[in-house]
């Protein structure tokens, strides 16, 4: 591991948010230590309406004994709320974790995101909108300090980087006919339960606004794929790449060869995620310091 040693950690389950009387929790992964440790925003996947808090710790347990504070998030998700509900949490999080970083061990500008999926989706694109208005509508509690939503970092595992291209390739394979992935059936409602909308995916769509040239915050970007993921089309990957480059943002591509979507939650002994594993913790210490 990139870090100097390999910490103990406390898990604790720390309410960040309530809407009504439904609280919203953050499973709190803290090295035990002096710190200042860096801090990870962790946003699970689920095709934006499935999966939980605890989806992750294949990722977030060895990224915390890493020494490095991780929160990972529940957000709402449908029936509850569609888009862009989600990225109000997610940008009400961001914000109340600097507001509390000194109490976690941490400190409020060594703060980045890590999502896989859906997650990683609305890790970056939060990382480029931290003062779109609708992502920022939650207010913080009156006296709290004064923080945005900016990210100094992203690490994006197998993301859904351009949700409506997913949409229309989805949406073709079924047209084809069997065979082909049972995920095909599983996401295509998914992707209507939280964006309603085309339009939507075209508009919450991080490959999209950079190719309108949307003036976008650009943290350096860390993206990791397996060459066999069938659930996230490797052409959009390559644009997106393409644009974050070309409008001055820096990321980072790892690619897993033979390994299919999702690799580092299903199979984390394996040698691939192994070396995956290594390669998120060294970015972000590297980047958060």
């Amino acid at each position: 591991m990139t870090a100097n040693q390999t910490y103990d950690i406390d898990v604790e389950d720390v309410e960040y948010l309530r809407h009504g009387d439904k609280p919203l929790l953050a499973r709190m992964f803290k090295p035990r230590g002096s710190g200042p440790f860096p801090a990870i925003i962790e946003l699970h996947g689920g095709a934006w309406c499935l999966g939980d808090r605890l989806m992750d710790v294949a990722i977030n347990e060895p990224l915390a004994k890493s020494g490095v504070v991780v929160a990972a998030l529940d957000f709402r998700v449908p029936p509850e709320a569609s888009y862009p509900g989600s990225l109000a949490d997610i940008n009400y999080a961001i914000r109340w974790f600097k507001t509390q970083a000194t109490k976690f061990g941490s400190r409020p500008d060594l703060v980045g995101a890590l999502g896989s999926s859906s997650g990683a989706h609305q890790a970056i694109l939060a990382g480029m909108r931290p003062f779109d208005a609708r992502y920022a509508a939650l207010p913080l509690p009156a006296g709290a300090p004064d923080v945005d939503a900016r990210l100094r970092c992203a690490v994006l595992c197998w993301p859904v980087i351009d949700p409506l291209a997913r949409y229309h390739y989805a949406k073709k394979l079924k047209a084809g006919g069997k065979p082909y992935p049972d995920l095909i059936d599983l996401v295509l409602p998914l992707h209507d339960k939280y964006w309603k909308t085309e339009e939507a995916m075209a508009e919450g769509n991080p490959v999209l606004a950079l190719e309108r040239g949307e003036q976008a915050e650009l943290p350096p970007a860390l993206y990791i794929q397996g060459t066999r993921d069938r659930a996230h089309p490797r052409p959009d990957l390559d644009r997106f790449i393409e644009y974050y480059r070309q409008a001055g943002g820096q990321v980072a591509l790892e690619l897993y060869e033979d390994e299919a979507e999702g690799f580092i939650i299903r199979n984390p002994s394996s040698p691939a995620s192994a070396q995956a594993l290594e390669k998120i913790i060294e970015f972000v210490h590297a980047q958060l310091q």
